[in-house]
């Protein structure tokens, strides 16, 4: 019987392997956060920072941060906002990438954002090393401002702050991170009062970073630099028939559509 639960049990362990050890901190240029372990990103490989166009002003405001952080000089911790496809979440990859690139020592950490909760352990776990952080969170939208507290708390003001040699940098779809309407001024005792709370968390960014929906001009420059890139002929005409058609102009589509020219070509990128 024995032998029986000891085969069961070897059994089991082959099906459920025990988890991989955490990545080295200090060894990777960029890091997956789950909640429970840091892993190595299995591809990091962001687009060149010069082939990002139409957001020249927000690409050069966030790389001197990130510099700054680098070189351990005081750094803000940035929210980029604004229309969905713009190229928010690319630019700070390639942008960490560039600093790394001139030599900086900058890692950069993705945090899935469902759980928020853990972000205390990560932040004393980059703590305890000698080497600047950036910690991403993707997508971030909360549903009502009582949500946002905790993390309001992370950034300023809490026992448990970030640690110094750490910034957070958020990508988000609204400016203020929380949605906001009229109904919520009509009901408060003091409508102020509950404006104050919507706009909390974003206050607690040094720098905020908008971003807006791009004309046809700057659509088909993006298009021709990733076409150019990859040695694709293109007709401008067709990119912005592709992009009426998808309804929307912007950085996401640009590369949308060169992924369809270069498959017709028949090339791989």
């Amino acid at each position: 019987m024995t032998d029986a639960l000891t085969r069961i049990a070897e059994a089991l362990e082959r099906l459920a392997p025990p988890p991989a050890p955490p990545a080295d901190p200090l060894a990777h240029p960029a890091y997956v956060w789950r909640g429970h372990s840091l892993a190595a990103a299995r591809a990091f490989a962001p687009l060149p920072l010069m082939m990002l166009r139409g957001m020249e002003p927000q690409r050069d405001a966030l790389l001197s941060n990130l510099e700054r952080l680098a070189a351990g000089s005081a750094a803000q911790d940035v929210l980029l906002w604004g229309a969905r496809g713009t190229g928010k979440s690319a630019l700070v990859k390639s942008a960490v990438a560039a600093v790394q690139a001139q030599g900086g020592r900058l890692a950069l950490v993705e945090a899935v954002t469902q759980h928020l909760d853990a972000l205390p352990a990560l932040f004393a776990l980059l703590a305890a090393h000698d080497r600047p952080f950036v910690v991403f969170l993707d997508d971030l939208g909360f549903d009502a401002a009582g949500d946002a507290r905790a993390l309001r708390s992370l950034l300023e003001g809490g026992a448990e702050a970030r640690p110094a040699n750490t910034r957070l940098v958020v990508t988000s779809n609204r400016r203020h991170l929380v949605p906001r309407d009229i109904a919520e001024q009509a009901s408060a005792i003091n409508p102020r009062d509950s404006v104050d709370d919507s706009l909390a968390l974003a206050d607690r960014f040094g720098l905020s970073l908008g971003f807006h929906a791009i004309d046809q001009d700057t659509y088909v420059d993006i298009v021709r630099g990733y076409a150019d890139a990859h040695g694709l002929a293109f007709e401008p005409a067709e990119a912005i028939n592709w992009a009426t058609r998808r309804g929307s102009r912007s950085g996401r589509v640009a590369w949308q559509y060169v992924v369809d020219l270069a498959g017709r070509s028949g090339k791989t990128l």
